[in-house]
């Protein structure tokens, strides 16, 4: 499996028939407590609690089947999955810090993390400072001998910011900061950190992982075993674990990830090429798209896109907003994304920015392409439009 192409791993990587009666998938582990035969079984497996099976919560064959997927598919040591996308986050973010700190975090991450920043991480003794996505070698300049970790998000979800990882990866090593990575936009299948000078991966495997819209599920995949070891403990001391159906979802979402990214993907640059047609519509904001501003950093470091992009439109009252996504058909109004189905939602990202200013004055909707045939799309999103100037 070493020289496998990653559409095979995901076919394969996680899977022992073999040990299984020689069924497919692996089992559904539920379990809590876990017996031990003798009394020294019983103390070894106190001494090494990272490693073999304990109690439920810190691992199953279910959840290492899970992990080892994700990890063969990014190149990674090893990984820990988590009970959502938020708690991957938490966790490697407290994997790294302590009182007394300094976080670096792009402006523009996903909401939680930046409220778990704000929120925890500062209540707690840890300096945080947002900085420019696009600020690249020039991060140098915020970086601090306590510096302890710096946050990526490439593209941001809201407004698809591309970060040169490599150049801040560079700059963060030179005081020994941890690079911090969510990988959840592009998948492994697009985007390889690794590759790139990142330490830690994070995925909100709810997302194009599991794929269903049915499971809540988070991954974090380290570089080598100096930086899993902190991370499966902060994992084991928050007791943060995913239910075993969950983890099944997840493995069941990974050997359809790459037909359905590449769905995703078509359809998404489909819909983002008719937008761009539409006098309503001022921005697209895709990363793929030749007009967007980190279109060059997309192309040098990504070998394709997701289902996940925005457009800004012009300034419209509420109630013409309202008009254009109340009667939506097949776009459904929803927090997440990653899933079969389509999705738009109203965003604003001046609301939330601090180290930089969203100056445009157009209103923000995020598009999510899922896997509906896009003419269909487009004729829902032009009755959208419709209504829209309708409503004006």
């Amino acid at each position: 499996m070493k020289n496998a192409t990653t559409d095979t791993l995901l076919v394969h990587a996680g899977r022992s028939p073999r040990d299984n009666h020689g069924i497919v998938n692996p089992p559904v582990y539920h379990c809590s407590t876990v017996l031990f035969p003798t009394l020294d079984a019983l103390e070894a497996s106190d001494r090494n609690q990272l490693e073999g099976v304990h109690y439920g919560r810190m691992g199953t064959p279910t959840s290492f089947a899970f992990e080892e997927s994700v990890a063969a598919l990014e190149g990674g040591w090893r990984a820990v999955h988590t009970a959502s996308g938020l708690a991957a986050i938490a966790t490697a973010l407290s994997a790294f810090t302590k009182a007394g700190d300094h976080v670096l975090v792009s402006d523009s991450v996903y909401g939680p993390t930046r409220r778990f920043a704000r929120e925890t991480l500062i209540p707690y003794g840890v300096e945080v400072e947002f900085f420019d996505p696009c600020i690249g070698a020039g991060i140098a300049a915020l970086l601090r001998p306590n510096t302890s970790v710096v946050f990526l998000e490439s593209p941001g979800s809201l407004t698809f910011e591309i970060q040169d990882v490599p150049a801040i990866a560079e700059a963060a090593k030179s005081v020994g900061a941890t690079v911090l990575l969510d990988n959840t936009w592009a998948t492994p299948l697009f985007f390889r950190p690794f590759d790139h000078g990142v330490d830690v991966s994070i995925h909100a495997a709810t997302k194009y992982m599991v794929g269903h819209a049915d499971a809540m599920l988070g991954v974090i995949t380290c570089r080598d075993e100096e930086l899993w070891t902190p991370v499966k403990k902060a994992a084991t001391r928050f007791g943060t674990c995913a239910g075993p159906d969950d983890l099944f979802l997840g493995m069941r979402g990974l050997r359809t990830l790459s037909v359905r990214m590449r769905q995703h993907q078509e359809s998404a640059l489909i819909l983002a090429d008719w937008l761009a047609s539409r006098p309503e519509v001022t921005r697209v904001l895709h990363p793929a798209r030749p007009d967007f501003p980190g279109h060059a950093l997309w192309k040098r470091d990504f070998t394709g896109s997701s289902g996940l992009f925005s457009i800004v439109i012009n300034p419209v009252p509420r109630a013409a907003l309202a008009a254009m996504v109340d009667d939506l058909e097949l776009f459904g109004m929803g927090y997440s994304w990653g899933g079969f189905e389509s999705l738009l939602l109203p965003t604003r990202p001046a609301a939330i920015r601090t180290a930089t200013r969203w100056t445009d004055p157009g209103q923000v909707l995020r598009l999510h392409a899922g896997l509906e045939h896009p003419d269909d799309l487009i004729r829902d999103l032009d009755n959208a439009f419709r209504r829209l100037n309708a409503a004006l």
